[in-house]
């Protein structure tokens, strides 16, 4: 377990799945959280009062990540309900699938709004926050470096930028002793891919370990990289997939 007693963290995109998992973990960890949702009010609150039942403080900021002006101004509002801002994981996503003909302007707006620029930006305010020690760690994918199925290059593409991302803003804020990292979970169990889904013999069978994981395994290794024992994992991908880019 993490010591990550008196840290402050935001989760954007935390009303469910790997981010309500992250977000629980944090807390379980020490850390007051906040966290971002878009639609889901009940499944945010009870997000909260899990976050709160481990003796933590929490908020639920209501933003949606494709407009420019809310995800600047969560991590704001998350700094001034928490005190600060020691940790912002970048969770938020949306998937787009399909062939590439199909693709419309919108689909390809909306992704990059949202897997791209909202990490950018909620980054960029984050900084005006964190101090030395402070954490910038972003949820990527098994298919930003390996396409392994049809139908999903808007979505990696997406997810590729965040590579690049991390890298450059390692070298930008390494030295006032902020690290920046991504994450890059392959199949897990979460409604938007469930392991019982049409979908799932086909990607378990792809993986070295022919099985999902569960959205408390990224927890896990964001809560790692977020501790004390993460201080020089910087500019890094970190792939937790099973084996499936293996």
């Amino acid at each position: 377990m993490s010591d990550l007693t008196g840290k402050r963290a935001l989760v954007t995109g935390a009303s469910r799945g790997i981010g309500a998992a992250i977000a629980l973990r944090l807390a379980q960890d020490g850390a007051d959280v906040a966290i971002t949702y878009e639609r889901s009010a009940d499944k945010a609150a009870q997000v909260v009062a899990g976050i709160q039942a481990l003796g933590r403080k929490a908020v639920a900021i209501q933003a949606d990540a494709a407009d420019p002006a809310a995800a600047g101004s969560a991590v704001d509002e998350a700094a001034r309900a928490l005190g600060g801002l020691d940790i912002l994981v970048n969770n938020a996503g949306l998937y787009r699938g399909g062939a590439i003909e199909d693709m419309t302007l919108a689909d390809v707006d909306t992704t990059l709004a949202v897997n791209v620029r909202a990490v950018l930006l909620a980054s960029q305010a984050a900084v005006r926050h964190l101090p030395r020690g402070g954490r910038i760690i972003s949820i990527g994918s098994c298919l930003a470096e390996r396409v392994a199925q049809p139908g999903a290059s808007l979505y990696a593409m997406s997810k590729a930028a965040l590579i690049g991302w991390t890298k450059g803003l390692a070298r930008d804020l390494g030295p006032r002793g902020i690290t920046v990292n991504v994450v890059h979970p392959g199949s897990t169990d979460t409604d938007m891919n469930p392991a019982a889904g049409p979908m799932a013999d086909e990607q378990r069978a792809r993986m070295a370990i022919p099985e999902y994981g569960a959205p408390e395994d990224i927890a896990a290794l964001v809560a790692f990289v977020a501790g004390p024992q993460g201080r020089f994992i910087n500019g890094a991908g970190l792939a937790i997939d099973g084996g499936a880019n293996a």
